[in-house]
């Protein structure tokens, strides 16, 4: 910030207007939602309900589905023109992977993989949904 004279600010007053601009500035808070489009609302909507998503919105007729859990949203979005192409990943904390990964054993879903401990601190397993987004399911390790 410069003085009447435009000479820049120097020292504690600068520091306080810089602090006092950074504090103005809008916060990232958290992650609202992903949003998946799918090419088959009722497949799609079977397999988050196989996995124990809690249905919050839509449902298998519908064109948006919304599943919520711990304050997040996991939508569906119909589109029959969605590519199955690869794009990254989600991932999920749940309370316990290898029950999940049994779970989804159960229900006839098929994780590309069995539990792993990561070098980096997760318990983790990745499925696809049948629109070929890949969720991956963690929990820190310790």
């Amino acid at each position: 910030m410069a003085n009447k004279a435009g000479n820049r600010r120097v020292g504690t007053a600068a520091k306080d207007d810089d602090a006092a601009a950074a504090a103005q500035q809008p916060k990232i808070l958290t992650l609202s939602a992903v949003t998946l489009a799918t090419r088959d609302m009722a497949r799609a909507v079977r397999f988050y309900e196989a996995l124990g998503f809690p249905l919050k919105y839509g449902g298998p007729s519908e064109t948006f589905t919304s599943f919520e859990f711990g304050g997040t949203f996991l939508n569906l979005i119909a589109d029959a023109r969605a590519p199955a192409a690869w794009w990254g990943r989600v991932i999920v904390y749940v309370s316990d992977v290898d029950r999940l990964y049994r779970k989804a054993l159960a229900a006839g879903l098929e994780p590309e993989f069995a539990p792993l401990d990561a070098p980096w601190g997760e318990r983790y397993f990745h499925i696809v949904d049948p629109d070929g987004h890949e969720i991956s399911f963690a929990r820190p390790l310790g």
